[in-house]
């Protein structure tokens, strides 16, 4: 009978402790139910994942009173303008985006969200915002700044580009 040797708790940090560990693990832990939410939304939808972050780029603008064009979606989403041509032109039939002539600048369009879209965003994601909203709202002024500060820290970490 042989013995397994008692694996450590993380992949990648063996030599940390488990606390710092346990903190990288609940990371992932949330990022894979996030992902696994963001495919449930898209077949719920029925929409790619390019569609759906048009959409909240669009909710995001309409809030803050920006337009948008097709050149700054193609550069949010870093793909090619005939790409968001043909992405537009799917959701333009689906009746979930309009495109109607800019007012500063005749050779563009600018880009909005229907009510369609609208509504059904928030019928598909209320419930699931509001159990993240009453979780926030739980927390005092010092849990949130430490979270926060704790995201930002992360999301810097991960934007930086190793050659």
């Amino acid at each position: 009978m042989s013995v397994t040797p008692e694996q450590p708790a993380s992949y990648w940090y063996v030599e940390d402790d488990a606390r710092s560990t346990s903190v990288m693990e609940a990371m992932r832990s949330y990022r894979a139910a996030e992902v696994a939410m963001r495919r449930r939304t898209q077949q719920a939808m029925d929409m790619g994942e390019n569609e759906l972050l048009v959409l909240r780029f669009l909710a995001r603008a309409r809030l803050r009173g920006e337009s948008v064009t097709p050149v700054a979606l193609s550069r949010y989403l870093g793909i090619t303008s005939a790409s968001t041509t043909a992405l537009l032109d799917r959701l333009e039939r689906s009746g979930h985006v309009s495109r109607g002539p800019n007012p500063t600048d005749r050779r563009s369009v600018l880009v909005t969200l229907s009510e369609k879209s609208d509504d059904e965003i928030r019928h598909t994601l209320s419930a699931m915002h509001e159990r993240m909203m009453a979780i926030v709202r739980g927390m005092d002024p010092d849990q949130r700044a430490t979270v926060i500060g704790f995201l930002d820290a992360m999301r810097d970490a991960v934007d930086q580009i190793d050659a």
